[in-house]
């Protein structure tokens, strides 16, 4: 009778023992990550927005800035976001974007970009009296879409701007939508959020060519449109309208017209056809007044 306990004893020990050495079981592998824009994705550390027209997008708003114009502070989605859009060219890429920057990181951000092969259109602001200082470096590229990736990847490397996934930013609140509601009603337009952010896209009718690629809206060609509610049924407004040499005076003068405040005229490109010049505005106030105002200047732009 003993031997027999002894026996189921040994039996319960050995399974015991070879239960605790067996190594714990690898987890399942993650599925490959698949796809025309695969190898771009991993190198920039995000997944691109696949958008109309094969554009392949990345946004990094500067969540690290705290930026005010007078009394407004400025959402990193109303006119703090840096972007790239990549566009398949054959069997090569092409990506435009801009970067946001601080006034220290401009020259090393240009170093980088001119290492890697990667055109710089313009240096400028859109803002004014903004504080603090925010610098906007407008890029463009052709080739390899890896090695553009890693010229943009090293560039963004030389800023404080933060490449990490976010938290979902917060919405507008009651007030603030229903401030945002009779703006978008008034400008006659519909938009999308980012947060706390309506942002609206408006196409050229016309095609817009660069090195014989139509670049679709997506590459920054579409008048783009942002506001977020300021408090008191108010809404700040910014973005920029794309325009033709004889549209820029009719924007301008309607703009003014309705208060709202023309901050920059330039260029983001080098060899585009039509020839494009972007008006960046910036405008407080009652959000019908305020869009209804940009609605008249679309009027003078030649729109789908």
């Amino acid at each position: 009778m003993k031997s027999n306990i002894a026996s189921v004893g040994l039996i319960v020990l050995t399974t015991t023992l070879s239960a605790a050495a067996a190594p714990p079981a690898a987890p399942p592998a993650a599925p490959p990550v698949t796809g025309p824009w695969s190898g771009v994705d991993a190198i920039l550390g995000a997944s691109g927005r696949d958008l109309p027209g094969g554009v392949h997008r990345f946004g990094w708003p500067r969540r690290d800035l705290a930026v005010t114009v007078g009394d407004v502070p400025v959402a990193p989605a109303l006119a703090l976001g840096s972007w790239a859009g990549f566009l398949a060219t054959g069997g090569e890429a092409m990506a435009m974007g801009d970067l946001v920057l601080r006034e220290s990181e401009v020259a090393p951000v240009l170093r980088a970009l001119q290492a890697a092969g990667i055109d710089v259109g313009a240096i400028h602001n859109h803002l004014l009296a903004e504080s603090p200082r925010v610098v906007y470096v407008h890029f463009a590229a052709h080739g390899d879409r890896a090695a553009i990736a890693r010229g943009l990847r090293d560039a963004l490397g030389k800023t404080a701007t933060p490449l990490g996934p976010a938290s979902p930013a917060a919405g507008p609140g009651a007030e603030g939508a229903a401030a945002l509601q009779r703006f978008e009603q008034a400008l006659g337009r519909s938009g999308s959020f980012a947060g706390a952010v309506l942002q609206v896209g408006v196409p050229r009718a016309e095609p817009v060519v660069e090195h014989g690629v139509e670049l679709p809206p997506g590459m920054g060609t579409a008048t783009a449109i942002n506001a977020e509610a300021a408090g008191g049924g108010r809404v700040a407004a910014t973005g920029d309208f794309v325009l033709t040499a004889g549209e820029v005076n009719p924007v301008v003068r309607e703009l003014l017209a309705h208060g709202i405040e023309p901050t920059a005229l330039h260029s983001h490109m080098l060899a585009e056809s039509p020839r494009l010049l972007f008006l960046h505005f910036w405008g407080v106030g009652g959000a019908e007044e305020i869009g209804g105002g940009l609605k008249a200047a679309l009027a003078r732009v030649h729109t789908r």
